[in-house]
This record gives structure tokens, sequence and C-alpha cells, in this order.
């Protein structure tokens, strides 16, 4: 069964390297657990990398738009 999209908003982003690299994607891609192709296993790479980063502090922490939530004792009549 195929894992549903994330539903995260996504930009397209254009990266060159050298094409030992991509080579490389290429194999991690083919066992399918980075990725189904190059660019998927890119994308999954530098994601867990930019993670690494904020757990050890080199990279600022994901900011994320915070909504209030109401208590639901709030609203009830007395």
């Amino acid at each position: 069964m195929a894992r549903p999209k994330n539903a995260a908003e996504t930009i397209q982003l254009t990266l060159s390297t050298t094409p030992q690299v991509k080579q490389l994607l290429e194999e991690l891609s083919c066992s399918g657990y980075y990725g189904k192709n190059a660019a998927e296993t890119a994308v999954i790479l530098l994601t867990e990398k930019i993670r690494d980063l904020q757990a050890t502090g080199q990279a600022p922490a994901p900011r994320y738009r915070v909504t209030e939530i109401q208590n639901d004792d709030d609203h009830q009549d007395s």
C-alpha cells in the first residue's frame, strides 16, 4: 500500500551536483529505503541532516504556527 502524500506545503528547489553524487543517490534509491528515485532520496537525506543539525543546536528549530486551542470548560453554560 502506498503511503499518503505529505500534507505540508512544498516548493520546488533546483540543486546542481556532480555525476558521482547523482549516481550514489540513484544507487541508494534502488532499495526504496531512502526514496523511489535520486531526487526523492536527496530530499530525504537533506531532511535527515537538517534534523540532525537542529538536534545539536547547529540549525534553528522549525517554526510552527501556533493556533489557540479553546478549552471546552470555557464555553459551558453555568
